[in-house]
């Protein structure tokens, strides 16, 4: 079983993406289910999210 993590920024508990380490993402409304993702892909993912700012 994974722990998943809120960003910091969601100040609302139900309106927020979920990380899972080794699991995913998904939607804090919808917790039964996740979208795979692998580890490069994530780290991609961030850093095209921060190039972004």
């Amino acid at each position: 079983m994974s722990t998943w993590r809120k960003s910091s920024y969601s100040v609302n508990q139900s309106d927020c993406v979920e990380v899972g380490h080794g699991v995913g993402i998904r939607d804090s409304k919808a917790p039964t289910t996740h979208l795979p993702v692998s580890g490069k892909a994530w780290s991609a993912f961030l850093t095209r999210v921060k190039s972004a700012r």
